[in-house]
């Protein structure tokens, strides 16, 4: 079955260290129309190498409209100005343009991983119907961000990185500083407060969005939480960032 662009399915891809996800969204519901496909990421993940697994997914599903890809590194103006566990390569690499060539006559979206994941759950999960300021962190190796506001995505805010008294927030909290130093959840718990309350301080959010592996075992660790935001694991799981990049293929809703 040829699938073809229409304005209730959207197609996503999320781009990951070890692999690349796909498939086809209801962009009503936010589910997946049958099972997501999943190969290896290419080692090295150059962005010729990333472009061609793209395509071989998309010929998987035989789809045939706009495409949506999260990928992890910056993106500013569709040029990627970051690499997060893929080939230093795709610095300053023009990502519409090199999609273009392995997907011709396409229109192309590329957006940054957390972004996408946030979108997804402001949309379709946790976050969703949630006013003012949503901020959606994935708490993995480091702390990926996407800052909602007012239904609309301020792009590519990296608040991991942000320097909370001498130390990055991402070495203070993140899921792998937890396993890196071998602390309890509870722990754990009162570092990532101190960034919560940064974030809190600095931005003023109506809701905190946590995913990430972690966010499967909330109740180990979000009851030790102290914050005065509202907090809410997130609910779209490994589905997240295609979704969100479904979301960022089709015109109506791309940020």
């Amino acid at each position: 079955m040829i699938w073809v662009m229409s304005e209730h399915v959207g197609f996503g891809v999320d781009v990951g260290g070890s692999g690349v996800k796909a498939g086809l969204v209801d962009l009503n519901s936010g589910e997946l129309i049958g099972e997501r496909q999943k190969l290896l990421t290419p080692k090295p993940a150059t962005p010729d190498a990333v472009a061609e697994t793209v395509r071989t997914l998309v010929e998987k599903f035989d789809w045939d409209g706009p495409v949506g890809i999260a990928l992890p590194a910056v993106i500013i103006d569709q040029t990627a100005r970051s690499a997060a566990n893929i080939d230093p390569s795709w610095i300053d690499t023009n990502c519409t343009e090199l999609f273009a060539k392995y997907l011709p006559g396409r229109k192309i979206n590329v957006l940054n991983d957390a972004d996408a994941a946030g979108l997804a759950e402001v949309e379709y999960g946790a976050a969703a119907g949630a006013k003012g300021n949503v901020i959606m962190l994935t708490l993995g190796t480091g702390i990926g961000s996407a800052l909602i506001t007012g239904g609309k995505l301020y792009s590519n805010t990296e608040l991991g990185h942000l320097v909370i008294k001498g130390t990055e927030a991402e070495y203070l909290a993140s899921s792998g500083a937890r396993e890196r130093d071998g602390i309890s959840y509870k722990k754990w718990a009162k570092r990532l407060t101190k960034v919560l309350n940064t974030y809190e301080a600095l931005l003023s959010p109506s809701t905190f969005v946590l995913g990430g592996g972690v966010s499967r075992k909330a109740e180990k660790w979000m009851p030790y939480l102290e914050v005065d935001t509202k907090v809410v694991a997130a609910q779209l799981a490994n589905t997240a960032g295609i979704v969100g990049a479904a979301i960022a293929s089709d015109t109506n809703l791309a940020p």
